[in-house]
């Protein structure tokens, strides 16, 4: 039997040489195989080198997708740590960027309103255009990568073929000199939260562990971004609920607050208050001054917290217009919510006043403008109790002057009673006077009457605003009664009477007195009636009377001066007060008493040559001095 050559040994040292030879990647491949040729033939040599080679190129992919795992991991705890959306993304693409290592890589954000890919961070771009890019739904690679949820690449874009092209994304995409893409995309459960890009310049076929790599940092990726953006809507809701809950409670602070407003005002209504009161209690809940106006506008009642305030200027004014029509507060500038604000304080249509509350800190809002129109309204209600009040008193204060002026003495201890509820001594009153006033000034007349002085009665009657006083000089009383009321007003006043029981009988002539003069166009005066009796007995009260004797006597001259525009009736007017004498007349006049002679001789000829005989010349003297008086001289 023949035996088989025994084979040679392979020695130690080649078998270590080529276990070193697998384990380092810069290790020469010949050098460590060359020992081996002693003890192999060529095929096993052959072979031991294929198969040297393939476990070479294993271990050197495990190794590269050692480091990259370790990269991965490396990045996913370094972003995990990042909270800033903006920032995040930045860093997402520098380190997908540092893992594939291709020339441009950028991440374009997915809008689940408009399905619209928005350009959000680049590196490596440099065309400013890329960076603003929005790709539409469907368009191009990224529309595919969204519609199918799967990485999708191209060695060259300009033959890609398997999405619609569109022409803003091809020229941007030129513009950058991009020519191989891969998308993949970034998905948190069924949503798409956006696509990540990795491009070259030149054409490059994406190998397997490239895109998988990409994939797999975009998986990391994605649960980061949806993490952040879970936190970031975490925090602002958590924001807004602190918001809210701050909000609450200043409007909980506000309504309690205002609460106790109103109770103040409202109790302030029940015991009689005043709008001093009203100010105040507004102005220590608002730490505001505050400023309370009559209808006229007109200072009512203050509460000041500073030395300063507001006047009512025309801006003010106007302001207040505007509240009148809608009862709501009016900012006197708007843009400001701590600026002063204005409130009419109105009843059904009337105007009685406006609250003008001052700058301050408080934010004035719904709550405290409410509480400003709250105290409005309260100060519309002090306003009409005090009306009906002073409505009552003075309709009270004019049954007892009617009472007084048209009672028999039937009634004299009721009267004096009634007379001392009001703070009035009958048996004092000497006097009446007579007030032709306009109908629509009338009570604004008796209140300005009523503070005239203590003691007085004053009031509506007959269709005039009757005085009773205990004043002595009916000169003195009827100017005075005047300057109360204010011009333009008739006062006529009469002599004192003994007792309180006569007032009655000097109101019909003071009256009549007073529409004589009115009626001769006399409406701003005060007088005392005494002077006119004269004139009452010859023609009473009626001016048609009047007009046709001053007529009759005067009527030829008075034509005369209005054709030939001159004035005759003047200077025959100075010549009756001159006591018929020229030279009087002249001097009075300033003219030389020839001219005085001349208009007289041309007044003989109009009148008549007896004019100044005693019974005319008496005629022609009453009927000078009533158109005197009718023209107002």
């Amino acid at each position: 039997m023949v035996l088989p050559a025994q084979r040679a040994l392979v020695p130690l040292d080649s078998v270590l040489g080529l276990l070193d030879l697998l384990l380092d990647e810069t290790a020469d491949e010949q050098s460590a195989v060359a020992p081996l040729a002693e003890s192999l033939d060529g095929a096993e040599l052959a072979g031991v080198l294929w198969r040297t080679r393939r476990v070479r190129a294993a271990v050197a992919r495990w190794r590269r997708r050692d480091q990259e795992l370790s990269a991965l991991l490396s990045s996913a705890r370094e972003l995990a740590e990042l909270r800033d959306l903006d920032a995040l993304l930045d860093r997402l693409v520098a380190r997908a960027h540092d893992l594939v290592g291709t020339d441009v890589t950028y991440l374009s954000e997915f809008d689940q309103e408009t399905d619209e890919l928005r350009v959000r961070s680049t590196l490596g771009t440099f065309a400013p255009e890329f960076r603003r890019l929005r790709v539409p739904p469907g368009k191009g690679l990224a529309g595919k990568v969204v519609s199918t949820r799967s990485p999708q690449w191209t060695t060259n874009y300009d033959h890609y073929l398997d999405a619609p092209h569109d022409a803003e994304i091809d020229e941007a995409v030129r513009a950058e000199g991009l020519v191989s893409l891969l998308g993949v995309p970034l998905v948190a459960g069924d949503r798409v939260l956006g696509v990540l890009f990795a491009a070259n310049r030149d054409e490059h076929a994406f190998t397997p562990e490239e895109i998988a790599l990409l994939s797999a940092f975009a998986d990391h990726a994605a649960v980061v971004l949806q993490t952040v953006h879970l936190l970031a809507q975490a925090r602002a809701s958590a924001e807004a609920a602190r918001a809210a809950n701050e909000d609450l409670a200043r409007t909980m602070a506000a309504r309690e607050r205002a609460s106790a407003v109103h109770q103040d005002l409202t109790n302030a209504v029940l015991r009689g208050g005043t709008a001093h009161e009203v100010a105040r209690t507004l102005a220590a809940s608002l730490g505001r001054s505050v400023e309370i106006f009559d209808r006229d506008l007109a200072p009512l009642a203050s509460a000041r917290t500073d030395a300063s305030g507001e006047s009512v200027t025309a801006h003010v004014r106007a302001a207040v217009e505007r509240s009148r029509t809608t009862g709501r507060c009016v900012f006197l500038d708007p843009s400001d919510d701590g600026a002063a604000v204005v409130v009419a304080v109105v009843a059904a249509e009337t105007l009685l006043g406006a609250i003008l509350v001052g700058y301050g800190d408080l934010a004035l809002g719904s709550v405290e403008r409410r509480t400003i129109e709250r105290a409005a309204q309260i100060v519309a209600l002090l306003a009409l109790k005090r009306e009906a009040v002073a409505e009552a008193e003075e309709r009270v204060r004019g049954e007892l002057i009617s009472d007084i002026l048209l009672g028999d003495g039937a009634h004299r201890e009721e009267l004096m009673l009634r007379a001392r509820a009001r703070g009035v001594r009958l048996e004092s009153l000497r006097m009446v006077v007579a007030v032709l006033v306009p109908r629509d000034r009338r009570r604004a007349a008796v209140q300005a009457l009523g503070t005239w002085r203590p003691g007085l009665l004053a009031g509506e009657h007959a269709g005039c605003v009757v005085v009773l006083t205990d004043a002595a000089d009916p000169d003195s009383a009827a100017t005075e009664v005047r300057e109360c009321v204010g011009a333009p007003v008739l006062v006529v006043a009469d002599a004192p009477v003994a007792t309180w029981g006569e007032l009655g009988g000097r109101f019909e002539p003071l009256r009549q007195c007073a529409e004589l003069l009115h009626g001769m166009g006399i409406q701003d005066t005060a007088v005392n009636a005494a002077a006119y009796q004269p004139y009452l007995a010859l023609f009473g009260a009626r001016r048609d009377g009047i007009v046709a004797f001053t007529e009759a006597v005067l009527g030829p001259m008075l034509r005369w001066d209005r054709d030939h525009s001159t004035d005759l009736v003047k200077t025959l007017r100075v010549y009756v007060d001159s006591h018929g004498s020229p030279a009087r007349a002249a001097r009075a006049l300033n003219v030389h008493i020839n001219t005085v002679s001349q208009r007289l001789d041309r007044i003989t000829m109009l009148l008549g040559p007896d004019w100044r005989e005693p019974e005319p010349f008496f005629r022609v003297t009453v009927a000078v001095r009533m158109h005197a008086l009718a023209t107002g001289l």
